[in-house]
């Protein structure tokens, strides 16, 4: 690739992309791309905008402009089953949230939109949501209930327990809900841009695909080289990559959709949406 045709790509600063990252470093994939690295909304803000031409985006975010968007095939982020870093913390009994504050550590919307729809229509309740920065301490002086996601709810799901905090993780709980896998992050490439640079869309895939396997044949060491800048330990860290799914097959479509379609239902997108994949 020429400087001039290097895809302006997303990559996610937080401890779930890692493995991703670690094998783009390691197969010397990041010398064909021109990277941009942030939080999860900065990226959606940019991939929209058109700012990027590839890039992670949050799955409602996706939703909301599916129009302007095709999936990468095979690459998310998600959990079948429990996802260890996105989790509401309670200090009350979820059926008595009605009209509290619960606290939000994050405007990430995927996860708030699965916590508040859980509690809508499992637990009934309506609770008084604000943002704040996602400091579990703070927030539940302020609050009766926080949701984090991150590094963050990392740290939550081995501490809160101890004291005396109910952990109820997001991922766990949509597979209890709807016996599907939960995707909270998908790989989107904007329309106009796939239909321009089909090869260097393939490319780019291609990478990601094989830096994601890579990092994941290797779990151990990448948890020891994250152990040495992360509050946690090479242990804790490998559990965690290993509990994380970077996939997206048919199960994890199915996911897809139905959180698409009960969105919907709960106003927060327009339509159900069918997505559509880059032709690779």
């Amino acid at each position: 690739m020429t400087a001039l045709s290097r895809p302006r790509v997303g990559h996610i600063q937080f401890l779930n992309c890692l493995p991703i990252y670690w094998g783009l470093v390691r197969t010397g994939a990041l010398l064909d791309v021109e990277l941009t690295k942030d939080t999860p909304d900065r990226l959606n803000e940019l991939l929209v905008a058109g700012e990027l031409d590839i890039g992670p985006i949050s799955l409602v975010e996706y939703l909301r402009h599916a129009d302007e968007l095709l999936l990468l095939p095979g690459l998310a982020v998600g959990s079948d089953g429990p996802v260890l870093s996105v989790n509401l913390v309670a200090q009350a009994p979820l059926d008595t949230l009605d009209g509290k504050r619960v606290a939000l550590g994050s405007t990430s919307r995927t996860s708030v939109l699965l916590a508040r729809m859980w509690l809508a229509q499992v637990h009934g309740v309506h609770p008084d949501y604000f943002v704040c920065p996602p400091n579990l301490t703070a927030m539940l002086l302020e609050a009766d209930a926080a949701v984090l996601i991150g590094d963050a709810a990392l740290r939550a799901t081995y501490e809160a327990p101890g004291l005396g905090l109910q952990v109820f993780d997001l991922g766990q709980v949509w597979r209890d809900w709807t016996g599907l896998p939960m995707v909270f992050a998908v790989w989107a490439v904007r329309r106009e841009y796939a239909a321009a640079h089909p090869g260097l869309v393939k490319d780019v895939h291609s990478a990601f695909l094989g830096s994601r396997d890579d990092a994941l044949a290797h779990v151990d060491e990448v948890a020891a080289q994250a152990a040495r800048w992360e509050p946690f330990d090479a242990a804790t860290l490998a559990t965690y990559f290993r509990t994380l799914d970077f996939s997206l097959g048919e199960r994890q479509v199915d996911g897809l959709v139905e959180f698409a379609r009960r969105a919907a239902l709960a106003g927060a997108i327009d339509a159900p949406v069918v997505p559509r994949f880059a032709e690779l």
